[in-house]
């Protein structure tokens, strides 16, 4: 990943995904690009085309908040895209940045956390690490996920799992929604080296992912309604909920829930009951296979 000028890639990337027509601009048949051309968005932000090419350009890094509010409004960025940018705009210092990268420290659950999730038992919980692999489930988390190549790895099970497309029958928006929501809890952080091991695999091995990845898009995860199609139990509509973790930043509690007396309340329930027959299995991602192990 190219992370010299984030602010510039994310600008570039997303004015390519606006259309002159959205924006209430003449389409010419000479046109050469499908977005917008960096004279456009400068008009449209009110600022000078100079100063907005230096932007793209890495010339100029520190837009007044007042500039990035205009880019966001010209860009047709939603409130999490924008906060994104002003987040590109505004990075957090890191005195140690200009040191060599340390290794990240393992991800661990709380043991608090852990026993919590224990007690729910119609209600499928996972934690998700930074690059959304699963940290921790319950027994019907583990349940709802399991028989993949890749039950530890929501990203990669999405993208490489040969099985994807049927356990998500919506599989083109899930997979729009897992690499947003894998932008978006990277944040500025790009050169993560989890993050660039991830992205840099599914880049080769999937060249959806690549499309997908390209557009910059930021979708943090909160709450949808998901649809599965499970192996054992069959069509299930869920409920999500996604939680922070606050006593350890950058990990999520997605909590999931079927409605009140529908089939997938009974399919659930059934689960539940198969997974309280299986043996108990403790989930760990580093039972994925690696890159390296393929």
């Amino acid at each position: 990943m190219n992370t010299a000028n984030p602010l510039g890639e994310y600008l570039r990337a997303r004015r390519a995904l606006v259309r002159p027509e959205e924006a209430g601009l003449p389409v010419s048949r000479r046109r050469r690009v499908t977005g917008l051309r960096r004279e456009e968005v400068a008009m449209l932000a009110g600022v000078s085309t100079d100063y907005y090419v230096r932007l793209e350009q890495g010339r100029e890094r520190h837009p007044s908040v007042q500039v990035v509010e205009a880019l966001a409004r010209a860009l047709h960025l939603d409130r999490d895209a924008a906060d994104h940018l002003h987040r590109l705009a505004r990075p957090v210092p890191d005195a140690g940045r200009s040191r060599p990268r340390s290794r990240p420290r393992p991800e661990h659950v709380s043991p608090v956390l852990l026993r919590m999730m224990a007690g729910w038992h119609r209600t499928p919980a996972v934690v998700l690490g930074r690059c959304l692999t699963v940290l921790a489930h319950n027994a019907l988390g583990r349940a709802l996920f399991a028989g993949h190549a890749y039950s530890g790895d929501l990203v990669r099970l999405v993208f490489l799992d040969p099985d994807a497309r049927t356990f998500y029958p919506d599989w083109e928006r899930v997979a729009a929604n897992t690499v947003g929501g894998l932008r978006s809890a990277a944040g500025t952080d790009t050169d993560d080296p989890q993050l660039v091991s991830t992205v840099g695999e599914l880049s080769l091995k999937s060249a959806e992912f690549g499309r997908l990845w390209a557009r910059h898009d930021i979708r943090q995860k909160s709450h949808e309604t998901k649809r599965f199609r499970h192996p054992l139990v069959g069509e299930l509509t869920l409920d999500y909920e996604s939680l922070t973790v606050n006593s350890a930043p950058g990990q999520q509690l997605v909590v999931y829930q079927a409605a009140s007396g529908s089939p997938s309340e009974q399919a659930l329930a059934l689960l539940g009951s198969l997974a309280a027959e299986a043996p108990h299995q403790d989930p760990a991602p580093s039972e994925q296979p690696t890159s390296r192990e393929k």
